[in-house]
């Protein structure tokens, strides 16, 4: 017999000399005082779920309550990651497990596989789970709903287990495919509620000093593409359009070959520098692109703003594990993905990101900016930059929402184009989409749009210029969360004050005769002027951007506002100004 075999309670002792976090212990007190077949713990990206769930594995392997561990996580590149932390707590796990070899070395404790290994052969997983007496951790366990195959496959594989453990840090899912071993329960509304055992928030862990917090930087501007039909338009970024159009104008502002990705890129560039010379000397970046000929543009235009060679993660690279494990443990200062590192990887140095993806579904946005609010040492914060995007500035708005998985209740209307674009960001393939051959992009230009912080916009009044804009990239790399919020409120009521001085002192200037404006001018500075007054209405009150427009169409009439006449832009700006 192995060691593991004759002293489990020594191998499972490892992971009690290391001090639980107050969530894992509370969380752990409530496991262990109810022992129950199925647990779900809720907890937001970098607080710590693989520490819970190795040391309830330790607890159990340590009373003989199991004898196996069965690991189940979304990527290889996590379940080697899985079984890394597993060794370090005492408890060896085979990350190399297949399907094909059926069983592993007496010497290990368990194995680490994924939700599309189980889906292949979940027979198999059944009799392994049924020979021994075995507790299942399913990491990120929403990922059991990704489609029906998998959630019959996890069922039927894990059913006989002993104990299982489920583990997520965003419970919800835009679907109506029930995740396999979670509870749910009426809401008093006619749908049904996923039920967490124990849950912590992004707002309880960023209280707790567990995780960053976030500074979001928008970044608007005026977007062109030509149809193959010929007819060209022109956007500014973020206006309420409709799906197609907005589509087209954020993929024109992603645009590799623009001004506007080499304009965020630099001022992302610049915020990391501030980061580096701040107080957090390895910070690093992370870009997360939509598809591998983007990502590979990305990767060339950084190396030409930094001279360093940027580390680049694709998909389909076997080395991909390995090249993100090398960036974690080097000085490199970015790193540039399609997907390998929008879930679950862990990388605590990421600090800066540039959000360079059409994707917008809540679950991958939670899933993205997880990656950059591992907290190591107080006073750090991640500075995220995004598109000035209605549905990115409402989830950056709205990070510390907790939400559930519902079942039965109707979509959002735009959730069916959210998940093509999650499909669009998650390919493997670079051959174009219907709609990249439907247009083609003429550019963008990039400008700060707006600063949001701890659920509160800080707009364009007072970051409309370069200078306010190098005010906030220079901003102390290591600052308390309390500090930063006085701070961005402190420079905000400066430069208005500022602003209100220099008009007062300003000499009047004799009239000038009018200079005649085109339409297209004209319709340009409309727009303009009246997202600026919808940005500060959403500061005001606290309402989403897009449904300040829709109130607005709703009271003016007329159809979007990038199809609205000089007149209709006109009616609504006076008619929000009255409001």
């Amino acid at each position: 017999m192995t060691r593991a075999e004759v002293e489990p309670d020594s191998q499972a002792q490892a992971p009690a000399a290391r001090p639980l976090r107050d969530w894992q212990r509370r969380a752990l007190t409530k496991y262990l005082t109810r022992r129950p077949k199925d647990f779900l713990a809720v907890a937001t990206p970098g607080a710590g779920k693989t520490v819970f769930g190795l040391r309830v594995a330790a607890e159990l392997l340590a009373d003989r309550t199991v004898e196996s561990l069965t690991i189940v996580a979304p990527t290889e590149h996590l379940k080697h990651q899985w079984a890394a932390s597993a060794s370090l707590a005492g408890i060896p796990i085979d990350p190399n497990f297949t399907n094909s070899m059926g069983a592993t070395s007496r010497d290990y404790r368990g194995v680490a596989v994924t939700y599309a290994q189980v889906a292949a052969h979940p027979s198999l997983h059944r009799v392994r789970t049924e020979q021994r007496k075995t507790l299942v951790i399913l990491d990120e366990i929403h990922h059991g709903g990704d489609a029906k195959s998998w959630g019959e496959a996890v069922r039927e594989a894990f059913t006989p287990a002993t104990r299982r453990l489920s583990l997520t840090g965003t419970p919800f899912r835009s679907d109506d495919s029930p995740i396999p071993f979670i509870e749910y329960e009426p809401d008093g509304a006619g749908f049904l509620r996923s039920k967490a055992d124990h849950t912590y928030g992004y707002a309880d862990a960023l209280r707790d000093g567990v995780v960053r917090p976030v500074i979001f930087l928008a970044y608007s501007g005026e977007a062109s593409w030509r149809t193959s039909a010929g007819e060209e338009f022109t956007a500014r970024l973020g206006e309420p359009l409709t799906a197609e159009q907005t589509a087209r104008a954020w993929r024109t502002a992603l645009d590799p070959a623009g001004e506007w990705i080499p304009a965020v890129l630099g001022a992302a560039d610049t915020r990391l520098t501030q980061l580096r010379n701040g107080g957090v000397p390895d910070a690093g970046g992370l870009v997360i692109a939509s598809d591998h000929t983007t990502a590979k543009a990305y990767a060339k235009i950084l190396e030409r703003m930094t001279g360093d060679e940027p580390t680049l993660v694709l998909s389909d690279d076997p080395k991909a594990s390995g090249r993100i494990q090398e960036f974690s443990d080097s000085d490199t200062r970015w790193l540039v993905a399609v997907r390998m590192v929008s879930e679950g990887v862990d990388v605590p140095r990421l600090a800066v990101g540039v959000y360079a993806t059409s994707a917008s579904t809540p679950l991958f946005f939670a899933q993205a900016i997880g990656r950059y609010v591992r907290a190591r040492r107080p006073g750090e914060t991640a500075s995220v930059f995004l598109p000035s995007v209605p549905v990115l500035l409402d989830l950056a708005s709205q990070l510390e929402a907790e939400r559930d998985h519902v079942l039965g209740k109707p979509h959002r209307e735009n959730d069916a184009w959210d998940d093509q674009l999650l499909a669009d960001a998650n390919r493997t393939k670079d051959e174009p989409g219907e709609d990249e051959k439907a247009y083609t992009s003429l550019g963008a230009s990039a400008e700060l749009d707006q600063v949001i912080f701890d659920g509160s916009s800080f707009g364009t009044a007072a970051f409309a210029g370069s200078a306010e804009e190098e005010e906030y990239l220079g901003l102390p790399g290591l600052l308390e969360p309390d500090q930063v919020r006085a701070l961005l409120r402190q420079r905000q009521s400066q430069q208005l004050d500022e602003r209100s001085k220099a008009a007062a002192e300003r000499k009047p200037e004799p009239p000038k005769p009018p200079q005649p404006q085109s339409v297209q001018e004209r319709l340009a500075a409309l727009r303009k002027e009246l997202n600026a007054l919808v940005g500060m209405a959403h500061h005001r009150t606290g309402k989403p951007h897009g449904l300040i427009h829709g109130e607005l169409r709703r009271a003016c009439g007329g159809p979007p506002t990038a199809m609205a006449t000089v007149e209709q832009l006109e009616e609504r700006i006076a008619t929000l100004r009255s409001w």
